[in-house]
């Protein structure tokens, strides 16, 4: 029945600085942006072209307009295949990260966008 993750929605206070984290911070590619009406976009990033699943850049405020009760916390979780690298590459731009987490599973660590949203990067081999 479903066989993809399609888009995950990120509430966020400004859509340009959104966008410049996740394209320069975070090296993601501009999916699409498009106007929504006359005060809104609809703004859509990803890992890279070739990459399905997206993140909508969308305006905390608009939402908080139109379904009070829908904004909420993201709960996302990226893969990379070089944990030492992303963690130290991320330090490097500027972005805020905690601490690398070595459980048995896996090493892990979570980083946040510009806005404060909480995500978490483990390693996948």
């Amino acid at each position: 029945m479903i066989n993809k993750i399609g888009k995950i929605t990120v509430y966020v206070e400004n859509q340009e600085q959104a966008k410049d984290f996740w394209l320069n911070k975070m090296g993601f590619v501009l999916k699409l942006e498009q106007p929504m009406g006359p005060n809104a976009t609809w703004m859509e990033v990803g890992p890279n072209e070739d990459e399905f699943t997206t993140l909508v850049l969308y305006s905390k405020s608009l939402m908080e307009q139109q379904q009070p009760t829908k904004v909420a916390h993201p709960s996302v979780l990226f893969t990379t295949t070089d944990i030492e690298a992303a963690y130290e590459e991320m330090k490097r731009k500027g972005v805020k990260v905690d601490d690398l987490l070595r459980m048995p599973y896996g090493t892990m660590f979570i980083f946040y966008d510009q806005d404060g949203n909480e995500f978490m990067l483990r390693e996948d081999k």
